[in-house]
């Protein structure tokens, strides 16, 4: 129950439906099925759609300043970094404009699921607990929220301060790493310089031998009528920040002073 319940809300529904297409929109589906990912992105726990998007395009701005704050940076040592990033949040005194997308802004669905998304882990519990009483809700709700959670974060966390990289963008205070360890449990979100480097494509194993079980089922989805348009590097607009590096050579983030 963990496990299945784990698998569907972080790699179809925070993998796929939150990050790949509501946030990068890095490949296209029929709005049901779109609504379908989401939905299940909201069970994991974190926000709702407009609070996921608030929260990437934040620290993503943050990330590709020529300072960052520590916050921002995942620079905290570990234990400190856990508190503050799952029990704190940071107030900016010049915040950057936040612009939802009308697409996402007008969507009655997505106004729903934003005023609504704590709820629903409660629907999924009431029917676990009619299916396998106690024993199911304590795997299927509470300790894969918890576990997600916790996860999202830990991995956040070393995928920015150290790792193997195949890229670095040039002028950015934060870089991402590789982690190729994790790759198979986060759906290949755990190549993190690869999406620094391309963060609108619908692949994130990019490189010979990277596994991207995301970008599988993506393909899945395509035969089946699914899902069109994917991205990848190749169809990228050029970048000239983003530089080539030794993808089999270890890296270490650099510690740059914050505003």
């Amino acid at each position: 129950m963990f496990l299945v319940s784990t698998a569907i809300t972080i790699g179809l529904g925070h993998s796929i439906g939150m990050h790949r297409v509501l946030i990068h929109r890095s490949f296209k589906t029929p709005r049901l099925v779109e609504y379908l990912l989401v939905w299940l992105g909201c069970l994991v726990g974190m926000a709702g759609p407009r609070g996921m998007i608030h929260t990437h395009d934040l620290r993503n701005w943050a990330q590709r300043q020529s300072a960052c704050h520590p916050y921002f940076a995942h620079r905290y040592s570990f234990w400190d970094d856990a508190w503050k990033q799952m029990n704190c949040r940071i107030e900016l005194a010049s915040a950057p404009a936040f612009v939802l997308e009308e697409r996402v802004a007008r969507d009655p669905v997505y106004r729903w699921l934003e005023a609504s998304w704590r709820w629903h882990q409660l629907g999924v519990a009431i029917v676990f607990f009619l299916i396998g009483g106690w024993s199911w809700v304590f795997w299927g709700v509470c300790l894969r929220v918890a576990v997600s959670l916790a996860g999202h974060w830990a991995v956040g966390h070393v995928a920015h301060r150290h790792g193997h990289q195949g890229w670095r963008v040039e002028g950015a205070a934060v870089q991402g790493y590789n982690w190729p360890l994790f790759a198979w449990i986060t759906f290949g979100e755990s190549w993190h310089a690869n999406h620094h480097a391309f963060p609108g494509s619908a692949r994130l194993g990019v490189e010979p031998g990277q596994c991207d079980p995301g970008w599988r089922v993506l393909q899945t989805m395509q035969r089946l009528g699914l899902a069109s348009d994917l991205v990848t590097p190749q169809s990228l607009p050029h970048r000239d920040a983003v530089a080539r590096v030794d993808p089999l050579k270890p890296h270490k983030s650099s510690e740059v002073s914050h505003a």
